[in-house]
């Protein structure tokens, strides 16, 4: 049975519209499942080079480290390796034409994107995905309503865990750091977020490494599915 985490216990059960005016989610892991779909990049990949297919839950947990952190691990080399660009952007190029086959929404965020559009509060995306990529899932993807901005690597100087891209996707909805909620599955979010002075939650559906426990991130709030969301903002 899923539960919601409060932290610490002198946050209230639930927020109120009065307490905030926008809702920002990291993309991957977070807003969307987008897991599959580089699950299906990274098996292409490895069959071109004739090597063993891996399962789903083997890339799941790595996706958060996006391709970086995927051939790190899967094909075993680190980022000095004079082979490790050549094949993260033959992974990259492979990903680019299936980014959107398999990918969804975190069941439970549509209608949270839905409910949050009736109440006039705008929504947005701070991810450390770059845009060429965020931007071409979300054309592939439409959401309604639309994010009312969108924050990638490519329009900050510092990304997440920095607090950089979190402030400017306030400054572009014209809304205040206090008076706005970030969502994210990984450490670097919670940080950003709580460096911006963003009221945070923490992910636990998301992709989450084993040796990781978001109750230890310091967040003001745990959720373990995208379904609690809704109760919890609105």
């Amino acid at each position: 049975m899923s539960t919601l985490t409060t932290h610490p216990m002198k946050h209230p059960t639930r927020l109120t519209p009065t307490r905030f005016q926008a809702v920002l989610f990291d993309l991957d892991g977070t807003l969307l499942d987008t897991a599959p779909d580089f699950l299906t990049a990274t098996n292409r990949l490895l069959a071109q080079k004739g090597m063993p297919l891996l399962p789903a839950e083997s890339i799941r947990q790595l996706v958060t480290h996006g391709s970086v952190g995927i051939v790190k691990k899967v094909f075993e080399l680190d980022e000095q390796h004079p082979s490790f660009e050549p094949i993260r952007q033959e992974l990259l190029a492979l990903y680019m034409d299936n980014l959107a086959d398999q990918t969804h929404p975190f069941k439970g965020i549509t209608e949270l994107l839905s409910a949050l559009g009736q109440q006039q509060i705008p929504w947005g995306i701070v991810t450390n995905k770059p845009e060429s990529f965020t931007l071409a899932i979300l054309q592939q993807l439409p959401l309604s309503p639309a994010p009312a901005t969108i924050i990638c690597p490519d329009h900050v100087t510092n990304t997440k865990p920095d607090p950089e891209s979190v402030i400017l996707a306030c400054d572009q909805l014209g809304v205040s750091p206090d008076k706005t909620v970030y969502i994210g599955d990984h450490q670097r979010d919670i940080e950003a977020g709580l460096r911006a002075g963003t009221t945070t939650i923490a992910a636990a559906y998301g992709y989450i490494d084993k040796n990781e426990d978001p109750a230890l991130w310091g967040a003001h709030y745990t959720v373990n599915c995208a379904t609690q969301l809704l109760e919890l903002i609105l």
